[in-house]
């Protein structure tokens, strides 16, 4: 004998099939992707997101849209991340100063490692030790013998007080046992500028402002900061392996999504990145750039993150830098 089923399971029947479309509705993501950039176009961390970005939307299915938050070295950017919703879609792309430097050497309301998660390493902006073709240096243990000949009086140019290649040349000083004089600049043209008619003796520039003039001869590369050897100019050593161990200096941009983002999120987000990072096209747009490709879990990121907290936090204490 057939039992009628209760009134309840049959209005719970009757609304199964309109319960699957609600449910694929909120699947992540249902909505275009913010991904914030604390820069203004044309920048290096401008041109790594605009790179990736259109590939990162094919994977996701959603469109993946690069907003421009430039100012207050990228913090406002940054604090826009920390304030939006953590739903997965609102995502920014920040560099290592952003994350690790600027909550050591300025006041912020907010801190990057409690209230930002990590996705994944996006990009690894490529530098060069670099100096005047004239200096007869022809390696960095020339250049060490020559600072230390001279204390006090070799100087090194950088494009930014506490940025990536003003720590390279403090963090070079403690490591090579030298003394040397950094010199700051505006932005890394002017410091090619310098280099070029030799009133600078060295930098640890940014590939996009000093690699033609290596590739002209005007300038030497001496050395990558990194600890592995750049795809880019594979035959030029690095800094470790020319008798300074274990120096490296990564200028890494990021992707990070505010604390509380679902895991799920977090994941379909680095996947997405992991697909994009690895097209043909992409690459070679970025190294048209002075950049490579560093895709990562968010665990290699969260280790690589903790390590360079680790590593700056003495050098900027005892360098004293602050930013007002």
């Amino acid at each position: 004998m057939n039992h009628p089923l209760p009134r309840r399971a049959l209005i719970a029947a009757a609304t199964l099939p309109l319960a699957r479309p609600a449910l694929a509705q909120d699947s992540f993501p249902n909505r275009p992707i913010r991904l914030l950039v604390g820069y203004t176009p044309g920048g290096a961390v401008d041109i790594s997101a605009r790179a990736f970005a259109p590939k990162m939307a094919e994977a996701l299915g959603q469109p993946v849209v690069v907003e421009n938050r430039p100012g207050a070295g990228s913090n406002i950017a940054t604090e826009a991340a920390v304030r939006s919703p953590a739903d997965g879609h609102t995502i920014l792309l920040a560099t290592i100063g952003a994350l690790v430097v600027s909550p050591m050497v300025m006041r912020l309301s907010f801190d990057p490692q409690r209230d930002l998660v990590p996705v994944s390493i996006a990009v690894d902006l490529f530098n060069i030790l670099v100096i005047p073709a004239e200096r007869p240096w022809r390696n960095v243990a020339d250049l060490i013998a020559a600072a230390k000949a001279a204390p006090g009086r070799l100087s090194y140019g950088h494009s930014g007080i506490a940025g990536g290649p003003h720590l390279a040349g403090l963090l070079f000083d403690k490591m090579a046992g030298i003394e040397t004089i950094p010199v700051s600049y505006r932005g890394g043209a002017m410091v090619a500028t310098d280099l070029l008619s030799g009133r600078l003796d060295y930098s640890f520039a940014t590939a996009p402002s000093v690699l033609p003039h290596v590739q002209s001869g005007r300038l030497r590369a001496l050395a990558v900061p990194t600890i592995s050897r750049s795809r880019l100019l594979p035959e030029v050593p690095t800094v470790a392996e020319s008798g300074v161990p274990d120096f490296d200096v990564p200028g890494w941009y990021a992707v990070v999504a505010p604390r509380g983002t679902p895991e799920a999120a977090i994941a379909r987000l680095n996947a997405a990145m992991r697909t994009a990072l690895a097209d043909a096209e992409v690459i070679a747009n970025l190294a048209r750039n002075g950049l490579e490709p560093m895709p990562t879990t968010p665990a290699e990121f969260a280790g690589a993150w903790a390590r360079e907290r680790t590593k700056w936090e003495p050098i900027i204490r005892e360098s004293g830098i602050r930013v007002e």
